[in-house]
């Protein structure tokens, strides 16, 4: 896939997982489709390396959520802060 695809990818990635994770994101829309991005490299990644599926598997889009959801919800608890201030 070329580069532009992957932004492209991340792109629909990441606005299925702010769907997915409502609430305020400390970031906005550019941050979380930066996300998108870099967890669909990163789901895919893991993916493909375990063997849990191929290059061009459905499942990869799958994949790519989780990992985009699991990189929002750590931007969200790093962002957040310390309390109380």
């Amino acid at each position: 896939m070329t580069v532009l695809g992957w932004i492209v990818f991340g792109l629909v990635v990441g606005i299925v997982a702010k769907l997915l994770t409502p609430g305020r994101d400390p970031g906005g829309f550019i941050v979380t489709v930066l996300l998108g991005i870099a967890g669909a490299l990163l789901g895919g990644f893991l993916g493909r390396a375990v063997g849990w599926y191929r290059e061009g598997d459905s499942v990869s889009f799958a994949m790519a959520v989780v990992g985009s959801i699991l990189l929002l919800v750590l931007f969200r608890l790093v962002g957040r802060g310390p309390r109380g201030v």
